[in-house]
Parts: C-alpha cells; sequence; structure tokens
C-alpha cells in the first residue's frame, strides 16, 4: 500500500471540476457517453452493473473518462488519472490536498481482473476486452466514427458513412455524382494566387461505395502546384480493393496517373503532403489550359474500378 494512500477504497464522493479542467471535450465526452451505454447494455456479460464501486473508482473524476496507469491519489485516496493530474496543478481536486506522486497500485491492480465492452459497442463492436487492452483495440477500431473528409474548413464532425455523405451534401453542398468514370473541368482566373486555399470535393458513388476527388493549389516547397487525388470513404484494407486513374493534358501532351485510393482514416493534409496523386506543376498546368496562359483550364478525366 502507498503511504498515506487509504488503499483506494474510497468511492468518489462527487465529480468535482477545477481550474482550467472544468469541462472536457466534446471527444471526451462522446467516449465517456458511449462508454456508459455500451457498459450497461452488456452489463451482464461484462458481470458488474455499470454504477458499482468498481466502475465509480475506475473513473477520474476530472475528465470522466476510465483510467490507466499511473493512477495516481491524493493522501485522503482520491484518485485521477495521469492526464488530468498536470492540468490540476498537483492539488487534489475533491480536497484540495497535495497530490504529490502517490500511485494507487490497488486500484491499478483491480482494474487487471476486468474485462469491458469496446466503447463502439453501439457502432456494431461487441467484442470484450480486458481492461487494459480495450484502450489499444480502440484506437484501431473499424467501427470506430470517421472524420469528415472535407478539407476546406476545419471540420469536427464524425459519424458513419452516411451519416458524413448526408453532412458532405447539406452542410458542405459538396456535388455528388453516379458512377465510376468522370470528366471535371477546373477554371481560375487569376491561378498565379496560391496560398494553400483553393480546394475542391467531389463525391463518387460507384460499386455501392462513396469517392472523394480533391483538387486543390498549394506550395510545394517554392514551386506552386496542382493535385488531384482520390479518397475512399472507408476503411484502408476496403479501399485497397479499388484503382482509379487521373489523366490531364492539352496541346497534345498528357499526363496520367494510377493509383489506389486513400483511406479518409488518412487526413487530407497526409495524403496531400506524401504527394500520392496526381502533381501539376504551375508552368505545366498553364500550358496545358492553352491560351494567353493568363487563366487555368484544367480538364481532369478520370476512372475507378474495383479489382478481382
Amino acid at each position: 500500500m502507498s503511504p498515506g494512500g487509504g488503499f483506494c477504497n474510497e468511492v468518489i464522493e462527487s465529480r468535482v471540476t477545477y481550474g482550467d479542467s472544468d469541462a472536457a471535450t466534446s471527444s471526451v465526452e462522446f467516449r465517456s457517453s458511449l462508454y456508459k451505454k455500451a457498459a450497461s447494455s452488456l452489463s451482464v456479460n461484462v458481470g458488474i452493473p455499470p454504477n458499482s464501486d468498481v466502475h465509480e473508482l475506475l473513473e477520474c473524476p476530472v475528465c470522466m473518462t476510465l483510467m490507466y496507469p499511473p493512477i495516481y491519489q491524493c493522501p485522503s485516496g482520491h484518485t485521477l488519472c495521469s492526464n488530468c493530474k498536470a492540468r490540476v496543478h498537483n492539488s487534489c481536486p475533491t480536497c484540495r490536498q497535495e497530490l504529490g506522486n502517490i500511485r494507487c497500485l490497488a486500484l491499478e491492480k483491480v482494474a487487471e481482473s476486468l474485462e469491458l465492452p469496446c466503447m463502439y459497442q453501439l457502432f456494431g463492436c461487441h467484442d470484450i476486452f480486458p481492461y487494459y487492452s480495450k484502450l489499444k483495440h480502440e484506437k484501431n477500431c473499424k467501427y470506430r466514427p470517421f472524420s469528415c473528409p472535407y478539407a476546406g474548413a476545419e471540420c469536427s464532425v464524425t459519424g458513419d458513412i452516411p451519416s458524413l455523405v448526408m453532412h458532405l451534401k447539406d452542410d458542405h453542398k459538396v456535388d455528388m455524382h453516379d458512377g465510376s468514370t468522370f470528366n471535371h473541368r477546373y477554371v481560375k482566373s487569376n491561378p498565379h494566387e496560391i496560398e494553400n486555399a483553393t480546394w475542391m470535393l467531389t463525391v463518387f458513388n460507384c460499386f455501392g461505395r462513396q469517392f472523394c476527388l480533391h483538387f486543390e493549389a498549394f506550395q510545394l516547397g517554392m514551386a506552386p502546384v496542382y493535385m488531384a487525388f482520390l479518397r475512399f470513404m472507408g476503411d484502408d484494407e476496403e479501399a485497397k480493393q479499388f484503382s482509379y486513374t487521373l489523366e490531364v493534358g492539352g496541346n497534345g501532351r498528357k499526363l496520367i496517373w494510377q493509383g489506389i485510393p486513400r483511406s479518409i482514416r488518412d487526413s487530407h493534409r497526409k495524403v496531400r503532403d506524401s504527394q500520392d496523386g496526381l502533381i501539376i506543376q504551375r508552368n505545366l498546368a498553364l500550358f496545358f489550359s492553352g491560351g494567353n496562359r493568363q487563366e487555368l483550364k484544367l480538364k481532369v478525366a478520370g476512372r475507378i474500378w474495383k479489382e478481382n
């Protein structure tokens, strides 16, 4: 037992807040609320009622999420997670005593004996995990929500694929097209203005799935470029079942790119920075556009197909 630890046997008396920790982030609230619903629906399988003393003890009183080692306690036995310990400036959020570095080894040991449902149970994951394996699984659970793939704004919306498709259509006014072939024209009156601020997104429905075609202008080092690439609205394993080509040209010249669509699990910036797509230098793009090279008029054609 840790000195002055009181065996960590007190149920958390109240859900207190402290300083700049007075509210959990939306993602934390999402995790906590999903866990409670999942635990409630699976309490028979888990073997502990959701409102039991053990469950209460394993919740951090500040962020309301489950605690993982190291779990800290004050001299009176009140516990909190390691992340919140730094946020409350070494003062117990329950009794205001100095926290120090007392570990609640007893509670950490109790947690080892528990099995809990995945927090994404409501999205379809029905697996049960040992307490300390649960967090690792949830980071890569195939049922975890997807982030909005729209690149033109910092959108925090998450959800399953059908809800994100409706979100893109209704909230971002993204063009939706059916079919596996496309021919798009991109026009920009002043192509010399490239400040990482030109984004275009189109969603294609084919093979019972959705694909996001991105086209944007940005600086690649010192060189202004245009880039087109495709992302798959689903997980990486399923994305690998598809391939696509992009083609751009003019004045008797042509560039062709063939690749595998990237899952929207990979952020837009990650895909762009990896240069995994059709990249067109500005001078070449203006050459393809013809005319006096003062206006961008690019025609990008493409095809999506499913590999056997």
